[in-house]
């Protein structure tokens, strides 16, 4: 239980705390039920917010490190806005406890991987087929199975590209627990993705949404 962990960790030391867990799907707003909603922010954020704060006292107590699994994803959406949603969120519950803990000595930071889909096997290829299949009469309606299968086809080819270097993100997580001076962001990322964030954080939002058009429309 957690009572008995805490005490078990209170007598021998408590230094880092990792967060994690996580889930991935892909669908337009509309494709998706209020349950998935529930479901995602469930795991992806208030998963991570219950684990810290049932080690708070103890990281507090050691002046330990807590790191959260956050995601360029953050920065945009390109067909999964769920999980954009998600990662964004943790990024500014992160926000501000970073600042709330500097006082204590406890150090927090956020990993912000690009896509690893294929070292971490978090989303699992999409079936055009499910997808039709599990939508509402409305949204059949207004989509047409062809559509779906593009997306399908594009976000498909999103996971097809992503590294199996998974050691990259393990090396950031390694360093921000160990190193004497952690980064508070730990960006590991291609390039190209790099330069998406740049724009995403630096432009006009007008500018990203024509980028992030041009982007799903290949």
């Amino acid at each position: 239980s957690e009572k008995c962990l805490l005490r078990y960790f209170s007598s021998i030391g408590f230094w880092g705390l990792v967060n994690n867990a996580g889930i991935s799907t892909f669908g337009e707003t509309g494709w998706l039920s209020m349950e998935k909603y529930e479901k995602f922010a469930d795991v992806n954020l208030l998963g991570s917010i219950r684990t810290t704060l049932a080690f708070l006292p103890l990281l507090r107590k050691y002046k330990g490190r807590i790191v959260f699994m956050s995601s360029i994803i953050a920065y945009f959406a390109l067909g999964n806005g769920i999980y954009s949603m998600t990662k964004a969120a943790i990024e500014k519950f992160c926000d501000a406890l970073r600042l709330e803990m500097k006082k204590f000595g406890v150090q927090v930071c956020i990993i912000q991987p690009g896509n690893y889909a294929r070292s971490t096997k978090i989303q699992p290829p999409v079936s055009a087929e499910e997808i039709w299949n599990e939508l509402s009469e409305e949204e059949k309606a207004v989509y047409n199975k062809e559509y779906v299968q593009e997306r399908a086809n594009f976000f498909n080819g999103i996971l097809s590209e992503g590294s199996a270097n998974g050691n990259e993100v393990v090396d950031a997580m390694v360093d921000a627990l160990t190193s004497p001076a952690p980064k508070a962001r730990y960006m590991v990322a291609k390039l190209k993705e790099k330069a998406l964030v740049f724009v995403c954080a630096l432009f006009p939002t007008v500018v990203v949404d024509c980028v992030l058009s041009y982007a799903m429309s290949k």
